[in-house]
């Protein structure tokens, strides 16, 4: 569980949050929406350790992130997969290389807990066929093949499913992912949204997800927070949302849907 309470940050003169308070609950899988530069990034950089806030609070899982260690941080970190915008892949690694890259730097150096690792994220993500059949002549071709892919050999959506891949190595109780379908085509996008609400419920992870995208937001949100003006204007389940009558939110997402 994530706590967030009266979370204050300012740059220069602009006051970027104001207040914020909300929870995240095990297993939810939150969106949080807002027009460019209401504080969305900014809040989820606080959310893993990178900002300090000028007042306020987040508790990770009952700790206190303020003031704690970098090992601490470390650790909690460990804990977290992140899905960047645009995939953020090293197109001078293989999609194995980059799947594996976090347990490397980590410390892992057995090659066939690397190799195992990587099949079953691949798989979980469905760029191999299921786990179940690793052991299968169709299973070993297809991961030769992909594993020995460069990016940019790749289409966007599965250069898209490679970073979500890597984030889910190590078993993380949280998938954080920052604009998973700007850049992609309608069906793509379907596609992500889908990945992130099966892995969401097959594997219990607990989702942020940063979006400007509402249909993704439908697709995959049991929780939605809306910032505004660096306020919380709308925190709440997806029903709320589409039912609310708060004219701010109303109006951002006539803007998005039509």
């Amino acid at each position: 569980m994530i706590e967030i309470r009266n979370l204050k940050k300012q740059f220069e003169s602009k006051q970027v949050l104001n207040g914020i308070s909300f929870d995240i609950n095990q297993g939810e899988t939150l969106c949080i929406i807002g027009k460019s530069g209401c504080g969305k990034s900014v809040l989820l950089k606080h959310i893993v350790g990178l900002l300090e806030p000028d007042d306020g609070f987040v508790k990770f899982d009952n700790i206190l992130l303020n003031d704690i260690s970098q090992k601490k941080m470390f650790d909690i970190r460990k804990r977290i997969g992140y899905v960047f915008q645009g995939a953020a892949l090293f197109d001078s690694y293989n999609v194995y290389e980059n799947v594996v890259l976090k347990l490397v730097e980590n410390g892992e150096k057995n090659a066939n807990k690397l190799i195992e690792e990587a099949k079953f994220v691949l798989s979980a993500v469905g760029l191999l066929p299921p786990i179940t059949e690793k052991e299968t002549d169709y299973f070993n071709r297809e991961w030769q093949i992909l594993s020995n892919k460069k990016p940019p050999d790749l289409s966007g959506g599965m250069r898209k499913r490679v970073g979500v891949a890597r984030a889910l190595t190590g078993n993380p109780d949280y998938v954080f992912y920052d604009e998973p379908t700007t850049g992609l085509d309608p069906v793509t996008s379907k596609q992500i949204d889908d990945l992130i609400y099966d892995l969401a419920n097959k594997l219990n992870v607990t989702s942020i997800v940063i979006t400007h995208d509402i249909f993704s937001v439908y697709n995959v949100a049991n929780k939605v927070a809306m910032l505004h003006d660096g306020k919380l204007q709308f925190y709440g389940e997806l029903k709320e949302l589409q039912n609310t009558k708060d004219g701010v939110v109303v109006e951002f997402l006539e803007r998005y849907l039509s």
